[in-house]
């Protein structure tokens, strides 16, 4: 893989920690982590102590401190997988490598250790190809390039901001696909990285992805709260919200998304079919949103990711929002995410 220079000084890694004791996890992660600098935001349901070994930079924050930054109407916007937004709110450097304390390091075909924050962040510092697609996956690896008829015209690309990696073994499937295939693991390591065209959509994960904070930052918010919503992944929606919000956002001001490597090893957390009740309602939801967001357009006097945001919410609210009041909820939260972040912005980088 080609690689890029940076400095690791640009890098937070932002960890959403479940569970207290992180030592294990660490541990694991310590070759690659022990590098740059830690954010881990603890989850506001979590009552112990974290437990962090020593030999890592880190920050740690809590339940308290996101009392401290935020309103307490607020600070709920924070609870569980959404905890780790508060890592993305309170960072002062320009790109974010996020990953949750079920992961694991994966390891390439060649029985390598993938180093994510490296594979992440070389995605983000070579351009994307959203407006003509390459046949031959991302022409800026060691060993592509672009195809016999793409448009030399497109061949410097556009700025890549979005970086989603995959999964190894707990795929992230719905729950109920993994009720129906509950062996089903995914063992595919495909060596590739692919730029998401323009005007295709995608259901991101928060786990294992990688942003360029200062340009589409207030795009990577936290806004649906189902009204079942539970703590394990089968059982929330607000990353698939997120990566409609911030794929029209890039759309609009001609940027790019890339998915493919790096991977992460998903460890087992919940059961699907528990989950199964709970999710039904996003599962519904979403053959309602895509429609929406497909046929979403911005105005021209939306040139910041902000001003998209902005725009969008009061789209949603006027075109979903009499329907659906946790739509309405969430065009109201990504308002309020904006104002936040704005605020939160003015104070951090004082």
């Amino acid at each position: 893989m080609s690689q890029v220079t940076f400095d690791r000084n640009e890098v937070d890694i932002v960890i959403a920690a479940f569970r207290s004791d992180l030592t294990s996890f660490l541990e694991e992660w310590r070759p690659i982590f022990s590098r740059f600098h830690l954010i881990i935001v603890q989850d506001p349901n979590l009552k112990e102590e974290l437990k962090i070994p020593k030999g890592f930079d880190f920050d740690a924050y809590t339940k308290s401190d996101i009392d401290k930054l935020v309103s307490p109407s607020n600070a709920s916007m924070f609870s569980g997988y959404a905890c780790r937004y508060f890592g993305y709110l309170i960072s002062k450097r320009k790109y974010i490598v996020s990953i949750d304390d079920d992961c694991s390091p994966a390891k390439d075909n060649n029985g390598d250790v993938v180093d994510i924050v490296t594979q992440h962040i070389t995605n983000l510092k070579t351009p994307a190809t959203p407006l003509f697609f390459n046949t031959l996956y991302d022409p800026y690896r060691k060993g592509s390039d672009f195809v016999r008829g793409y448009p030399f015209s497109l061949r410097s690309g556009v700025p890549c901001v979005l970086s989603c990696g995959l999964w190894l073994n707990l795929a992230d499937f719905d729950a109920p696909t993994q009720s129906l295939k509950p062996e089903l693991r995914n063992s595919r390591y495909v060596d590739a990285v692919l730029t998401i065209p323009k005007n295709s959509l995608m259901p991101m994960s928060g786990i294992n992805i990688a942003f360029d904070r200062e340009v589409v930052g207030p795009a990577i918010l936290p806004a649906l709260k189902l009204a079942k919503e539970g703590k394990f992944r089968w059982e929330t929606m607000e990353d698939v919200w997120c990566g409609l919000v911030v794929k029209v956002v890039c759309d609009h001001l001609q940027l790019g998304v890339k998915t493919g490597i790096p991977y992460v090893w998903r460890n087992e957390r919940g059961s699907a079919i528990d989950s199964l009740k709970k999710e039904w309602e996003g599962v519904k939801l979403m053959e309602e949103l895509i429609p929406f967001f497909q046929t979403l357009k911005l105005s021209q006097d939306a040139v910041t990711a902000e001003a998209c945001v902005m725009e969008m919410a009061v789209a949603i609210k006027k075109g979903m929002g009499s329907s659906h009041p946790e739509l309405a909820n969430a065009a109201g939260n990504m308002v309020e995410w904006v104002k936040i972040w704005k605020e939160v912005r003015s104070r951090v980088l004082v």
